[in-house]
């Protein structure tokens, strides 16, 4: 277990490396390697487990009665992810967490989290308030993303929004094509033409999952 860089994650913060291993085994901590594809979670399941990604990389999904994806969130190394309905263990998941890489998962028991007591328990506390106050405002930007009428409008709201939070008109994002017509709710190819046509008029250049945005030509 790599402790300096737990120790460097935002759930974490606050504590040294030196104190981490006594923490993890007394919240009932374990990984598991899960390789690209799988299932990490499926809708229906119950868990009072939070995940945590060591590497690799999850998304948070979403399929209908007809096999339709719709892709609500990825999950990088350092983030967490069913924190909420591991604190309502009784709870079925409404969603599937699946490997999009090679994943590694560290787990840990929120009821031991919950209940245990002494100042390191009360900073992951905070500290898990704060990932659950930042998840529900990224929630709160993902919902203009597909409220746009046009596939150009949601690729420009998704974009901007990426060149905002990392700072740079040059960015990389989690998903593929597939993964991002998933995402934003559209057909594959139609965003790929859409994409090729934003190339066109001058708004974007994009190389697999990286975009380069030419603000000067925002509408």
């Amino acid at each position: 277990m790599d402790y300096q860089f737990l120790a460097g994650i935002l759930l974490f913060q606050g504590l040294s490396p030196d104190v981490l291993p006594d923490l993890l085994a007394g919240l009932g901590a374990g990984t598991r390697f899960y390789p690209r594809g799988e299932a990490v979670l499926r809708t229906g399941d119950r868990t009072g487990r939070l995940g945590l990604v060591l590497s690799g990389g999850v998304n948070i999904e979403n399929h209908d009665a007809w096999g339709n994806r719709t892709i609500l969130d990825h999950v990088a190394p350092g983030q967490v992810f069913a924190e909420t309905y591991a604190c309502v263990p009784g709870e079925p998941l409404m969603v599937d967490v699946a490997a999009v890489q090679d994943t590694e998962v560290l787990f840990l028991d929120m009821g031991l989290l919950l209940s245990g007591e002494g100042p390191h328990h009360g900073i992951l506390l905070r500290n898990l308030l704060t990932i659950t106050a930042r998840k529900n405002l990224a929630l709160s930007r993902r919902i203009f993303y597909p409220s746009s009428k046009t596939i150009r409008g949601r690729l420009l709201s998704y974009l901007s929004d990426q060149a905002v939070l990392q700072n740079s008109p040059s960015f990389s994002i989690p998903f593929d094509r597939q993964q991002l017509a998933d995402y934003l709710g559209v057909d594959r190819s139609a965003l790929s033409n859409e994409l090729g046509k934003m190339r066109r008029d001058g708004l974007l250049s994009a190389r697999k999952s990286h975009f380069r945005l030419n603000v000067s030509q925002m509408p």
